[in-house]
């Protein structure tokens, strides 16, 4: 006989374990699905690992540059086993912190393969093989996503590696070729390159971190190339030669030239790919677009009782928006009338050497949609906090509606923007204007202050420049 539930949440990752804790809060008898580590890709092998890796190279870097802080370290190594087994270390306590919460909010645990059988109804498949039927009034889809392979050099975890190759490395790249310059690829290139690899990073558009603001990726191109990083822009690998030590690369320029180059490694890091097979969606006729399951503001699917969210569903692909929608979903399950997600109030942060961190429309977005802006950009060089702490290189950029006030976008790269780009989405979520900024009190010393300067510079009112 089936075992029975409020609510089945097929996937552990932060969208889908906050989905069955929510649930759970709620009143509702939850069970979960995973077939592999509770905690899903970005706590065992996305997120959290790669900025514990990226700590470690961020130690490593200031402790060669030593004398810059009056302070003396001689013979600085890395030892890369060690990165790695702190990385895997930080994982594997929070996947331990994970299958405590389901514990403690009395959420039934499925290891296995899921599969949708029909409305309601979910078979799990475990590594023995045995089946176990489940059903539920409401199934909510979170599978996640997986790294898009190249099509003419699939990884193979030795030459060509994709993201979670390169969070284990068995040896240092020597010369890596970095293909793509999204987050993924230029956290990838940062960590490797800190680490001490010659790094060539190669990306088909005209910018490198192509949705950020321009005027974010024209800087961050400037600091990554003063790091000794090559960056080629408008550029494609046309063809990978796999050999035992090593890789051909045969890269196109934006003139057409083809030349070819050997790597130690490549990191391929060209988007992804949804987990959508083999769950039977297409017997239930979900309706879906290039792979992504289709949702409502609810995260409904067109098949009632079945919800999706996370990475298996439209853009932006990032964990903190699938864990909110998770909240989204269980509170339409549970009636409660959540809010819509809005895309605009969704930060984006990259953990790269500088930092960069967003919310809202790029000024030239807020162009094309008809606005009329007021743009303000303070320099980290014009802060005090910012040069105590040796790092001036940075800025932060606002972008506001010129005839009502409203902030569009904000746009930030330096030291711990990651952390200081939720002051701006409190304040979009909020829907406040010029006005309220402008009045709030910033601390000081703090490289926070930067934000309320590049308020200030939007309407002719800086002070430290």
């Amino acid at each position: 006989m089936a075992e029975s539930y409020d609510v089945i949440v097929l996937g552990s990752g932060p969208g889908g374990y906050v989905a069955a804790i929510r649930a759970s809060q709620l009143g509702l008898k939850t069970a979960i699905v995973e077939r592999e580590l509770l905690g899903g890709i970005c706590l065992n092998w996305g997120c959290i690992p790669t900025k514990a890796l990226l700590r470690s190279a961020e130690i490593f870097h200031y402790m060669q540059h030593a004398k810059d802080y009056g302070l003396a370290a001689e013979k600085i190594t890395a030892d890369l086993d060690a990165v790695v087994k702190r990385s895997r270390g930080v994982a594997k306590q929070l996947n331990q912190g994970v299958t405590h919460l389901m514990k403690k909010n009395k959420i039934a645990v499925h290891m296995g393969t899921g599969k949708l059988t029909g409305k309601g109804k979910l078979t799990v498949t475990g590594a023995d093989g045995k089946a176990t039927e489940l059903t539920a009034k409401n199934i909510i889809v979170a599978t996640g996503a997986r790294a898009r392979d190249l099509p003419f050099a699939k990884a193979d975890g030795k030459r060509v590696w994709t993201y979670r190759h390169a969070m284990t490395p068995s040896e240092m790249p020597s010369k890596l070729l970095v293909i793509g310059s999204g987050a993924i690829g230029i956290e990838f290139a940062s960590f490797y390159n800190d680490m001490g690899s010659e790094v060539t990073v190669v990306e088909m558009l005209d910018r490198i971190v192509p949705v950020e603001d321009a005027d974010i990726s024209a800087h961050l191109e400037k600091a990554l190339k003063k790091q000794g990083m090559t960056i080629l822009t408008k550029a494609g690998v046309d063809k990978l030669e796999v050999g035992a030590n090593g890789v051909k690369a045969a890269i196109k320029d934006k003139d057409g030239k083809v030349t070819t180059s050997e790597f130690s490694h490549v990191i391929v890091a060209i988007g992804i790919v949804p987990n959508t097979e083999d769950l039977g969606l297409e017997a239930l006729g979900v309706k879906t677009e290039r792979g992504h399951i289709v949702t409502d503001g609810a995260c409904k699917t067109n098949v009632d009782g079945l919800y999706a969210i996370g990475d298996v569903t439209q853009p932006p692909w990032l964990a903190h928006k699938a864990s909110h929608e998770g909240v989204i979903a269980v509170e339409a399950i549970a009636g409660k009338h959540p809010h819509a997600m809005d895309p605009r109030n969704i930060p984006g942060c990259t953990y790269c050497h500088p930092q960069i961190a967003s919310v809202g429309l790029t000024e030239a977005k807020a162009k094309e949609a008809g606005y009329e802006v007021k743009v303000g950009n303070f320099p980290f060089i014009g802060n005090g906090k910012a040069i105590a702490l040796g790092e001036p290189e940075g800025f932060v950029k606002t972008v506001f509606d010129a005839k009502t006030g409203e902030l569009l976008g904000a746009h930030m790269i330096g030291a711990e923007v990651t952390e200081l780009i939720q002051g701006y989405t409190i304040g979009k979520t909020l829907e406040t204007t010029e006005a309220e900024l402008m009045e709030t009190v910033f601390p000081h010393p703090t490289i926070s202050e930067t934000m309320h300067e590049a308020v200030l510079a939007a309407y002719g009112r800086v002070l430290h420049i």
